[in-house]
């Protein structure tokens, strides 16, 4: 029997590029971690729109890049599936954060993207929290083409604009399961309002402080749920008079918390590490 038996093969050696898919409420991403490479990152809009591909590459929402800060405990970078660069992206935030405070053993971590300085925390219940900031409700902030009332854009609806690191269009309806968002998604998205195109919200009020949203994403059509798109709608909710600070809003994929407080909106969610994996040299040379 002895004799009969043969050596387990060695693994090979992995070569490439490493990288992690994770989700919260159903948001999903890919998250390469480029720390250790001075700051530099290693995504391109080539590679971002080949890996967000769902036949041909792995597929995404957005997708995430980690790279060296010295001005926070890391700097985040996210790309939509387009290959278009995304201003924040809550729900990655937050996987991430969770990612790097455990690596780090801590509980709280700060961060640097495109929107600035944010900070995040692991509570009891192993959820994150993320302050996405101060809203941004002047017209010139969101941004939009031309001086309007946020509040009341000259649009079909009567939707309100806010900014959170990405601009946001935000209709309230008696019933988001009826809009046609393949339909309509894509006309707000590219409206001449919006000179970055837009995210677009639809929320309905199915109880005191809580909505039913559905999200277009501009550069990834339609999601399960968008962090920032989350607390954008809240934070419309609350001007329009619907709710109040603090909202929960049910999504395609799960349920995200809001609570909009004196130094920023506060989004409290979920998070998922699903798999890791590896790019290989031949995929990342075909897609630089």
């Amino acid at each position: 029997m002895r004799g009969m038996m043969q050596e387990m093969p060695q693994k090979p050696q992995q070569t490439g590029l490493r990288f992690m898919k994770m989700h919260g409420a159903g948001n999903d991403f890919v998250v390469i971690d480029s720390r250790g490479r001075g700051g530099m990152a290693v995504v391109t809009p080539a590679l971002a729109r080949a890996l967000g591909d769902r036949n041909r590459g792995v597929g995404f929402d957005q997708l995430a890049e980690i790279r060296d800060s010295d001005a926070a405990d890391f700097a985040l970078d996210f790309w939509n599936n387009d290959g278009s660069i995304a201003g924040a992206c809550g729900n990655a935030t937050r996987c991430v954060s969770d990612y790097v405070m455990a690596g780090a053993g801590k509980g709280a971590i700060n961060l640097v993207t495109l929107r600035g300085g944010l900070s995040a925390v692991r509570l009891p219940d192993g959820r994150v929290a993320v302050n996405m900031g101060h809203p941004q409700t002047d017209w010139a902030e969101v941004p939009l083409a031309e001086a309007v009332d946020t509040a009341h854009l000259p649009l079909p609806g009567d939707p309100v604009a806010v900014g959170m690191g990405n601009p946001h269009c935000v209709f309230f309806v008696e019933d988001a399961e009826d809009v046609n968002l393949p339909l309509v998604g894509p006309r707000y998205e590219h409206d001449p309002l919006f000179p970055e195109r837009t995210n677009v919200e639809f929320a309905s009020l199915i109880g005191p402080d809580r909505l039913r949203m559905r999200v277009w994403e501009r550069g990834a059509g339609i999601t399960l749920a968008c962090g920032s798109g989350a607390c954008a709608t809240a934070v419309a909710a609350h001007l329009r008079g619907l709710t109040g600070r603090k909202v929960t809003l049910d999504l395609d994929g799960g349920v995200l918390e809001i609570d909009w407080r004196d130094d920023g909106v506060w989004m409290t969610g979920p998070v998922a590490h699903v798999f890791d994996g590896w790019l290989s040299p031949e995929y990342l040379a075909a897609n630089a």
